[in-house]
């Protein structure tokens, strides 16, 4: 369903990255690992090149806050593979202070990670929406969260230490309007922006919080890396060309 389509994904050597390169692989299209982390970026890039025995994947460090870190990757996709089909957002910097409660967040904290993630966010689709413009078509998807569009569920972090950070609310939520906003300022440059929005993905929680977790869910409960998969790949594909703007929901109910 992809093939021969240039699919950049920053953040491509995290735990979800990995999975996205994957999915695209298996439908015969070339992945790029965009990420900052340029060791684990490399080897992640080895090692799934030997797993799949391919050459479609490769890897270009990115800082998505930098304008300067994006132009060299954009120019460097440009030379090599003289297109770009699309990008896939899914990068999530983290900062030492991440992931406190509410009322032991500081200001400067704040701040400083919704400037890396949502202006991470804007200024990656930006320059990429530059070149998709002089290219005549592109292609811009969106990782938010099921809490970019429901109130939090504190209930089920009871007995843990676990919860959910103000600033990811404030990110995933941003970026969902982000999107809309994106999807109707490029009309008539044949660029289209969505959003895929998963659910809470298995990652070694703690197995009151998955219990609580699956008790909000219809079926499965915590979704595996992979789930998200299928909708990525729908994304990316010519099966989804008019489909714009919109915000896809993966998560087993847990919103309803």
């Amino acid at each position: 369903m992809l093939t021969n389509k240039i699919i950049v994904i920053t953040g491509g050597a995290g735990l979800i990255g990995k999975e996205f390169v994957k999915a695209v692989v298996e439908n015969n299209g070339i992945a790029i690992i965009a990420d900052i982390n340029e060791e684990i970026g490399n080897q992640v890039r080895n090692n799934l090149s030997k797993e799949f025995n391919t050459n479609n994947i490769d890897f270009v460090k990115l800082d998505i806050t930098s304008k300067d870190s994006l132009q060299n990757c954009i120019n460097y996709l440009d030379k090599k593979y003289k297109k770009i089909d699309a990008l896939v957002n899914n990068a999530y910097p983290r900062t030492t202070n991440y992931g406190k409660h509410f009322f032991d967040v500081e200001y400067e904290d704040f701040c400083q990670i919704t400037n890396l993630n949502l202006g991470g966010y804007f200024v990656t689709s930006q320059q990429f929406a530059k070149y998709f413009q002089e290219q005549g078509n592109g292609n811009i998807i969106n990782i938010s969260s099921i809490y970019g569009v429901v109130a939090p569920k504190f209930e089920i972090y009871d007995g843990t230490t676990m919860t959910t950070p103000i600033e990811y609310v404030a990110i995933k939520s941003a970026l969902i309007q982000m999107t809309r906003y994106m999807a109707k300022y490029f009309k008539g440059m044949n660029i289209k922006v969505n959003t895929l929005s998963p659910g809470g993905i298995f990652d070694s929680q703690p197995e009151a919080f998955l219990d609580a977790y699956k008790k909000a869910c219809l079926n499965k409960g915590m979704l595996d890396k992979n789930d998200l998969k299928g909708t990525l790949i729908y994304l990316l594909s010519d099966m989804s060309q008019y489909v714009n703007g919109q915000n896809i929901i993966v998560d087993d109910g847990f919103s309803l």
